[in-house]
C-alpha cells in the first residue's frame, strides 16, 4: 500500500511533540509547586514519595501527549484496533515491570514511575510504527504544515481540556487535605471509576470516527442512525458496568491495598464508583458526538461553565462531608456535562438540525456542508 502524505498528520505530531516538551519540563521543574497546590505541603508524609514519582512521570509526558494525538489519527482512519492493541501492549508491559522494579529491585514509588514511563514510550513508538506504513509521517517541506486550523479547534479542545483537568485535580487537591489515608482510599475508587469509564470512551471513539465520515458525505440519515445506536448502546454499557463493579468492587478493592483503613473507607465509595456509571458512560458518548460534527466551540464552552459549577461545589463540600463531598462533586460534574450535551442534541438549530427532521423524505448531498446548514 502507497503513503499517503497529510500535512494534518505531521502537524498534529509535531504539535504534540512540543506540547508534550513543555509539559514534561513544567512538571519536571515545578513538581513541588504542583504538591503543594494540591495540599501536599513539604512537611506531609506524602510529599516526598509524590515529588518523586512526580518528577519521573514527568519524562513521560512527550510519549503520552504524542499517544493521544496518535490515537486521534488512527480515529480518523476509522482504525480503533491498532490503539488498543498497542496500548494492551504497553499496558502488559507496565503490569509485569511494576513488581520487578518496585520489589525486585527494591525501587518502590520510583519503580512505579519508571515502569509507568517505559511502557508509555513502548506504546508511542508501536503506533508511530504502524502509521508510518500508511502515511509519511514528517512532511517533506516545512511550509505544508497547517499550524493555522489547528490553533482555532485546539484552542477549543485546550480550553475544554483546561476545564476538565482543573476540576478533577481540584477533587484530587481537596481529597489530599482529608489525610493520607483518605487520599489513598480516594484514589483507588477514582483509578477504578476512570478505567471502568474508558471502557464507554472507546465506544465514543467509534462514534466519532463514523459520525465524521459520514457528516463529510452528507449522509446525514446514517449519522441519525449512528447517533441513537451509540446513545442507547452506550446507556446499556453503563447500567451493566454499575452493576458488576456494585457486585464486585469489595473484591477488586482488596487487589490495591491489604489496609484495613484504606479498605473500610474505599468500600464506603462503592455508590460513587458503581452507580455513577450510566451518567459516565452518556457523558462520553455525547463528547464524542459533539466531536464528530465538529462541534468543537460548544464543546469546550459548555465544559467550562460545568467545570466553574462543579469546582464551586468541590471547593465548599468537602469540608463539611468529607470525601463523600469529593465523590458527589465529581459525580456532579459528570452528570452536568451528559445534560449539557443532550441540550445540545435537542435545539433545532445547530449541527443537530437533523435529528428533528424526518430524512426520509429529503436527500442532502455531500455538497452541502455543515456550515451552510447551519446559516
Amino acid at each position: 500500500m502507497e503513503r499517503q502524505q497529510l500535512a494534518s498528520v505531521s502537524t498534529a505530531l509535531l504539535l504534540a511533540v512540543g506540547i508534550g516538551l513543555f509539559e514534561g519540563l513544567a512538571l519536571y521543574f515545578g513538581s513541588g509547586v504542583f504538591l503543594n497546590l494540591m495540599g501536599i505541603s513539604s512537611t506531609s508524609s506524602m510529599h516526598s514519595p509524590a515529588q518523586k514519582f512526580l518528577s519521573l512521570r514527568a519524562l513521560g509526558a512527550p510519549a503520552v501527549v504524542v499517544s493521544l494525538a496518535l490515537q486521534g489519527v488512527f480515529r480518523g482512519f476509522k482504525d480503533t484496533k491498532t490503539p488498543v492493541i498497542c496500548l494492551g501492549i504497553g499496558n502488559f508491559l507496565a503490569v509485569f515491570l511494576f513488581p520487578l522494579l518496585m520489589y525486585y529491585f527494591k525501587l518502590g514509588v520510583g519503580g512505579a514511575a519508571i515502569s509507568t514511563v517505559i511502557s508509555q514510550y513502548i506504546v508511542t513508538i508501536l503506533m508511530i510504527w504502524h502509521l508510518n506504513k500508511r502515511v509519511i509521517v514528517l512532511p517533506p517541506r516545512p511550509g505544508a504544515l497547517q499550524f493555522g486550523g489547528y490553533m482555532k479547534s485546539g484552542g477549543f479542545l485546550l480550553g475544554r481540556t483546561l476545564a476538565v483537568l482543573t476540576t478533577t485535580t481540584l477533587g484530587t487537591s481537596m481529597a489530599a487535605r482529608q489525610g493520607p489515608i483518605a487520599m489513598a482510599a480516594h484514589q483507588i475508587c477514582l483509578q477504578v471509576w476512570l478505567a471502568v469509564s474508558l471502557i464507554t470512551d472507546a465506544l465514543a471513539a467509534s462514534g466519532q470516527a463514523l459520525i465524521a465520515s459520514s457528516v463529510s458525505e452528507g449522509d446525514y440519515k446514517s449519522v441519525k442512525d449512528i447517533t441513537y445506536f451509540v446513545l442507547k448502546i452506550g446507556f446499556v454499557t453503563g447500567i451493566t458496568l454499575a452493576a458488576i463493579l456494585g457486585m464486585s468492587f469489595r473484591s477488586i478493592s482488596t487487589l490495591f491495598t491489604k489496609d484495613i483503613e484504606v479498605l473500610g473507607i474505599v468500600r464506603t465509595g462503592i455508590l460513587f464508583v458503581s452507580a455513577s456509571q450510566p451518567l459516565n458512560a452518556l457523558a462520553f458518548i455525547v463528547d464524542g458526538l459533539h466531536y464528530g460534527v465538529s462541534d468543537f466551540p460548544y464543546a469546550a464552552y459548555s465544559m467550562m461553565l460545568v467545570g466553574v459549577i462543579s469546582s464551586a461545589f468541590l471547593l465548599y463540600a468537602p469540608s463539611a462531608f468529607g470525601l463523600y463531598g469529593v465523590w458527589s462533586g465529581l459525580t456532579l460534574f459528570m452528570g452536568l456535562r451528559m445534560v449539557a450535551g443532550f441540550l445540545r442534541l435537542s435545539t433545532k438549530n445547530g449541527p443537530w438540525w437533523f435529528l428533528h427532521q424526518d430524512l426520509n423524505k429529503a436527500k442532502f448531498g455531500s455538497s452541502r456542508t455543515l456550515d451552510e446548514i447551519q446559516k
